[in-house]
């Protein structure tokens, strides 16, 4: 179980920008779009390799610190706020990073990205007011 929750955690951080710190303390900033359970990662559009590096895959025993550098979309709150509309209808996923209504709507952090019809029109106007409010600093 334990194992599992740090993978999930890990997951969050991919599509992500973040900043990785190696064991001899050379820092690297990018988009994270590949990670392994031991660690071994692959960042894009890279900041801190070099001139015409955009690209760094990175061994996972030479990793000391990954940092997430921008803040978490937030799964629970929308799921709440979708949970008024359609009550007993919603599943966080955060394991996927989703939210799924009526068992056919997925919406992630990019908006509604399966379904279709009155009901997905009703999520994504949902999803819409949602991003459009100012998120309260933690």
């Amino acid at each position: 179980m334990i194992f599992r929750k740090f993978g999930e955690e890990l997951n969050a951080f991919l599509g992500r920008h973040v900043v990785v710190i190696t064991g001899e303390g050379k820092e690297y900033t990018g988009q994270l779009v590949g990670v392994d359970e031991k660690l071994n990662i692959v960042l894009d559009k890279v900041v801190g390799a070099g001139p015409n590096v955009f690209k760094v895959a990175m061994n996972g025993e030479n990793v000391r610190e990954i940092r997430l550098t921008e803040r978490p979309f937030d799964y629970r709150a929308l799921g709440e706020r979708l949970s008024r509309v359609f009550p007993g209808l919603v599943s966080v996923r955060e394991d996927i990073g989703a939210i799924i209504v009526m068992e056919k709507i997925k919406v992630t952090d990019k908006g509604v990205t399966e379904g279709v019809g009155l009901a997905a029109d009703k999520v994504k106007a949902i999803f819409d007011d949602y991003m459009r409010e100012p998120k309260k600093q933690p």
